[in-house]
């Protein structure tokens, strides 16, 4: 599943470099998977393989090339006010199949430590509001995530 889930990354347009630019789409989905990697407070080493290989797999990068952009997005995370200005540039680049699957890849960040956190949760039901994936969507991205993942622990608020 994580190999589907990965494809539409792909085709999202970018000049070769990770630029601090949140307009970059590259930029963007980095900077919103570092936001909900990040989101309980606590980088477990598994959620941070897990957000380096999205972006590795996702854009066929590695060694300095996947630094800078993992780099960039929590750059841009961190400068960021909200949410809106990642959400706006993803939804205009990607149709809602790959906003759908865009979700899919939230939760298994989510999940990669085998445990879902309130305020991942309730970001990434933030993210799927803004980039208009619907509830049922959202519910079932996270189920099949937390499936995949032994001993996956926590509920959602949509249950």
């Amino acid at each position: 599943m994580f190999e589907r889930v990965l494809s539409f990354l792909k085709d999202l347009p970018a000049d070769g470099r990770a630029r601090n630019n949140a307009d970059d789409p590259r930029v963007a989905a980095s900077a919103l998977l570092y936001h909900v990697m990040s989101a309980d407070g606590v980088r477990q080493d598994a959620e941070w393989e897990r957000f380096k290989a999205v972006l590795a797999e996702s854009y066929s990068i590695s060694g300095d090339e996947l630094d800078a952009l993992a780099a960039a997005g929590e750059r841009a995370d961190n400068e960021a006010i909200d949410l809106y200005a990642f959400t706006s540039v993803l939804k205009r680049q990607l149709d809602p199949g790959a906003r759908k699957a865009f979700i899919g890849l939230m939760w298994e960040i989510v999940y990669a430590d085998g445990e879902l956190h309130e305020l991942e949760d309730n970001i990434v039901w933030r993210v799927a509001e803004l980039m208009d994936v619907e509830r049922h969507d959202r519910v079932e991205a996270r189920r099949k995530a937390a499936a995949e993942v032994p001993g996956a622990a926590g509920t959602s608020s949509d249950e």
